[in-house]
């Protein structure tokens, strides 16, 4: 039987796997919405990838997990790989572009750039503060316009005249463009503005003073929106690689740094049949009042996490 390597990556607003051969081939894949409640997103995207992949020909020996919540659902899985966001996206993207130099990525409530020399990370940034700019902040200027998000490029691209938006806040961008759209501008043109908003807002806040340089690859969610990757294009001045997996780049990457762990671990993929639960509870062993994390299946704890000190372990263990 072949061997074969899943990676998760639980995000705020969507939760992607892959799973792939040793080759780094995607033998299987999904991507849905998080929906706040990343235990029952990663039970669905397990339960989807199940049909894809032939049980009888490949067993999965290595798993890894990244994301907001890559610990939580590292020990529902037993990952033997829990990585960041960086770490992923970047070993994702340099596997399948060693030249690599830049890597825009935007997801549905964060944001990161990542610099890279020689293949390794050299600087970084991320937004996790602020809406402006991000997949949830189109998604919701695209219901206000009353057009599905994923029209949302193919409108900017009919645009000849974008209007200026003020995207720095998604207050003041949403009431702009009311204001805009009073005034008559045309919706495409609107649309467009949106786009090019979210490009200035991006390199005005998570690129300020990074050194761009190509190849430069864009991922995430919002890579798939054609008028934000011209709007890339058209300011930064240079081609943008956007990978037909982008959106799973950082599952790929934490899949492939699973693979070359040594240490190989049983996976099942009935484990979205077994309940999990977390709790937290405050530990009043200190004046540090930790908050701890505690992760139970059927009932009994199996891990914990969130304590400074001895006295939250024994408190949780206890």
């Amino acid at each position: 039987m072949k061997k074969a390597y899943l990676g998760v990556d639980i995000g705020s607003i969507s939760t992607k796997a892959v799973i792939i051969d040793k080759d780094y081939n995607i033998l299987a894949s999904s991507y849905l919405y998080t929906e706040g409640n990343p235990i029952l997103a990663v039970k669905k995207v397990i339960k989807e990838i199940k049909k894809q992949i032939n049980l009888t020909k490949y067993k999965i020996v290595g798993i890894g997990t990244t994301g907001s919540a890559r610990k939580l659902i590292g020990v529902i899985l037993n990952a033997n790989v829990v990585k960041n966001e960086i770490t992923a996206h970047a070993v994702g993207t340099m596997t399948l572009y060693p030249n690599t130099r830049t890597i825009f990525e935007i997801g549905g409530q964060d944001s990161k750039i990542i610099i890279l020399d020689n293949g390794i990370v050299v600087d970084y940034a991320m937004n996790t503060l602020c809406a402006a700019g991000t997949g949830s902040f189109l998604s919701s200027q695209a219901k206000r316009l009353g057009i599905s998000v994923e029209d949302f490029g193919k409108i900017a691209l009919e645009s000849k005249n974008p209007t200026k938006i003020a995207a720095r806040c998604t207050v003041f961008a949403e009431s702009d463009l009311v204001h805009k759209s009073q005034m008559g501008h045309k919706k495409e043109d609107i649309i467009a503005g949106l786009c090019e908003a979210v490009v200035n807002n991006y390199l005005n806040n998570v690129g300020k003073g990074k050194q761009i340089k190509t190849p430069i690859v864009f991922q995430g969610g919002v890579s798939k929106n054609i008028g934000v990757v011209k709007a890339f294009e058209k300011v930064v001045g240079e081609k943008i690689i956007v990978d037909k997996n982008s959106h799973l780049m950082g599952a790929l990457g934490v899949a492939i740094l699973a693979s070359k762990n040594k240490e190989e671990v049983e996976f099942s993929f009935d484990i979205s049949d077994v309940c999990f639960e977390t709790k937290g509870i405050e530990c009043k062993g200190c004046s540090n009042n930790c908050e701890i994390i505690c992760v139970s299946k059927d009932k009994k704890i199996i891990d914990s996490w969130g304590n400074r000190c001895p006295k939250g372990e024994i408190k949780v263990k206890g």
